[in-house]
């Protein structure tokens, strides 16, 4: 027993400095690169989750009912944006029916275009809406264009009718 304390004492634990300035590896964060191009940071724990509402018509009927209440339709009209004729010529948002998107038409990379918002006047909604409404979101963008998931259910359009529903039995009238 002594001669087991009497090795320890002996013993001296190396010193160590601390670095004082700080590792090359930590300025290489502010240059990673992301999924779809987006400069900075790695996608944001809910953005690699994937797209949760990618078969849900309720979830993409959400996305509409925000598109419209958040005043999408005033840069992107009715998706058609600045890139068709008409009326829609003179809207300054990006069509988002072309199938050609500008920074890409994944769900993560338009999930985190409406997070973040883009140069050149897209907002970011990233203190407006959870991450659960931009999912709705995304979802209904993916179905106003080209770029469509092979496997997306139809989208039931949840506003009041002013018809009854094609799928609807005609009323039956009384013999004469």
């Amino acid at each position: 027993m002594a001669v087991a304390a009497l090795l320890l004492s002996g013993c001296k634990r190396e010193q160590r400095q601390p670095r004082l300035d700080p590792p090359a590896a930590a300025a290489l964060d502010a240059v990673a690169v992301s999924p779809g191009g987006i400069g900075g940071r790695p996608p944001p724990v809910e953005a690699a989750l994937g797209h949760p509402f990618q078969n849900n018509a309720w979830q993409v009927a959400q996305g509409k009912r925000l598109y419209a209440g958040f005043g999408c339709p005033t840069c992107h009209g009715d998706g058609r944006g600045g890139g068709s004729g008409g009326q829609a010529a003179s809207l300054p948002g990006p069509s988002l029916m072309d199938g050609w998107w500008n920074y890409g038409q994944d769900p993560v990379t338009l999930y985190l275009t409406l997070r973040d918002g883009r140069p050149g006047g897209m907002p970011a909604f990233r203190d407006r809406l959870p991450p659960e409404q931009l999912w709705q979101l995304v979802g209904y963008l993916q179905h106003l264009g080209a770029y469509r998931a092979s496997l997306a259910a139809p989208g039931r359009d949840d506003a009041p009718q002013t018809r009854p529903a094609e799928n609807r039995a005609p009323a039956a009238q009384e013999p004469r």
